[in-house]
């Protein structure tokens, strides 16, 4: 777990990075500098693209992942790289072609009063085509264990454009369209300099020659690309449907929310950048006992600081939601709740996905991806539109579907592979989320309200004291029932280093 550790160490504090920026862009600059009618255009479009980059990039980025490792030559690598480079092009370029019948498609799925939206959905089309390619040439340095300087493009890039952008238009630089294809073009760029690094890290003689086993990477590719889609459904339905019923500020509010709640996630997107490319050598290499090693130590470690990140951002969340600038976006609690809920068992499964997606079994990630989306799709609409549990029943149906589906993988890989992500230390460390849980989530200091320049700062500091009791009580707790090796001697090598 050595160079997992050390580069999803590096990956986590990027990821986090940009966490803060993409917080004060959520909380701070959007509300105050968008208002919730443009962010919420801006999110829509986003999300459109998200649904679509799994289709245009033809499943690429996981087949690079899976089989690199298998090519024993460097003639069989050169071959299979070349072929993949120019395999999303099989479907973005008569997407293209035929983007006025897409965009006149997602026009008519949106009412009336969202009609704004109308001069940008091609800026969908661009911006999923460039992080089509940019997930491709990621990929491209994953498989050589390569994976910060990439994760810093994917995960920090954006949000510092945004935040950019965000304040130009504030001192009337750029206006708020302009906003939108500024950030387009970040998009395109950004997937450039990752096609640069890429082929400064592994540059291939580019050839005509398929590699010997092509057609299995095209079965593949197709398999991916149908789960990967029907995945993205899952992921971004739910701000794709708010405009077909309410006004669009309303995806805005949700999307507040959804951040928030994802923002436990972080240690889970750092680590699976290098977990797939070591699950797929192992599996590739046959060698199992590897496998449960990664499986088992991944989800400790994971579930560790998951569970913190959990109970910091739940027992926070009522007073971050005192500084939003709208009522709209406050009430929100819930969603958050069940949000975080669902990343944090998808977080306690480890590599479970890497697992199954990288094995010989990966045409079951196909029945379980479509799935996952109809049944999201099913419980949103019976949610949100027939029973009206507004926003609050999104996050419920996003959170019974990842509980469910999840599930569904934990057995499919205890079935196939004979091993589990439980160790006794699970149970303790679930025990010690729910009672930290529930002592502070009803619970805050009793300070006085202090405002400077009539803005309210009692909920910054009464969100910073918490955060600092919860943190130091659960490491300590952490670090007397050694719950994690690997975490301990993180903390003992502070520890020194603190005491020099």
């Amino acid at each position: 777990m050595g160079i997992v550790l050390k580069q999803s160490f590096r990956n986590t504090i990027i990821i986090y990075a940009a966490f803060l920026v993409g917080g004060i862009n959520t909380i701070v600059f959007y509300p105050r500098i968008l208002k919730s009618e443009f962010y919420g255009m801006v999110t829509f479009l986003l999300s459109a693209s998200n649904l679509i980059m799994p289709l245009a990039a033809f499943g690429i980025q996981y087949t690079i992942v899976k089989f690199y490792s298998s090519y024993e030559t460097k003639e069989q690598k050169d071959r299979f790289l070349s072929s993949v480079l120019f395999l999303p092009l099989l479907i973005s370029l008569p997407l293209g072609f035929f983007w006025d019948n897409v965009h006149d498609w997602i026009m008519s799925e949106v009412t009336e009063e969202n009609q704004v939206i109308v001069s940008y959905t091609f800026a969908i089309y661009l911006v999923a085509i460039s992080c089509a390619y940019f997930e491709l040439f990621y990929s491209w340095t994953k498989v050589h264990l390569q994976t910060v300087f990439g994760n810093i493009l994917k995960e920090l890039w954006n949000r510092v454009v945004v935040m950019i952008l965000l304040l130009a238009v504030f001192f009337g630089f750029i206006s708020k369209s302009d906003f939108i294809w500024y950030l387009t073009f970040a998009y395109v760029l950004r997937a450039l300099v990752m096609m640069c690094y890429a082929f400064y890290m592994y540059l291939p003689k580019i050839t005509l020659k398929l590699p010997d086993n092509f057609g299995e990477v095209i079965r593949y590719s197709l398999y991916i690309i149908l789960a990967g889609s029907a995945g993205a459904i899952l992921l971004d339905i739910d701000k794709i449907m708010i405009p077909g019923k309410d006004t669009i500020e309303k995806a805005a509010y949700y999307s507040v929310a959804v951040f928030i709640g994802s923002f436990i996630e972080a240690p889970s997107r750092a680590m699976t950048q290098i977990l797939q490319p070591l699950t797929s050598k192992s599996l590739n290499e046959f060698n199992t006992v590897e496998v449960e090693n990664l499986y088992k130590k991944s989800s400790i470690n994971l579930f560790l600081v998951g569970g913190l990140f959990f109970i910091l951002v739940n027992c926070g969340v009522h007073e971050l939601f005192k500084l939003m600038p709208e009522k709209g976006y406050q009430g929100g609690e819930l969603v958050v709740l069940m949000i975080s809920l669902a990343k944090l068992y998808t977080m306690f499964l480890g590599s479970n996905g890497a697992i199954i997606n990288n094995s010989k079994f990966y045409k079951v990630a196909l029945p379980i991806a479509l799935g996952m989306s109809i049944t999201v799709y099913f419980l949103n609409n019976l949610f949100y539109f027939n029973l009206e549990f507004g926003t609050d029943g999104l996050a419920l149906a996003t959170l019974l579907t990842i509980v469910l589906f999840n599930t569904v993988k934990l057995w499919f890989v205890h079935k196939k592979f004979g091993i589990t992500p439980f160790t006794p230390k699970s149970l303790k460390m679930f025990a010690i989320i729910v009672v930290l849980f529930c002592l502070f989530y009803f619970w805050n200091f009793p300070l006085p309200e202090i405002e400077i320049a009539n803005f309210s700062i009692s909920p910054i500091i009464n969100i910073i004291l918490k955060s600092i009791l919860i943190t130091v009580i659960y490491l300590y707790i952490i670090f007397k029932l050694n719950i994690s090796n690997e975490f301990d001697i993180l903390l003992q090598k502070f520890y020194k280093r603190q005491s020099k």
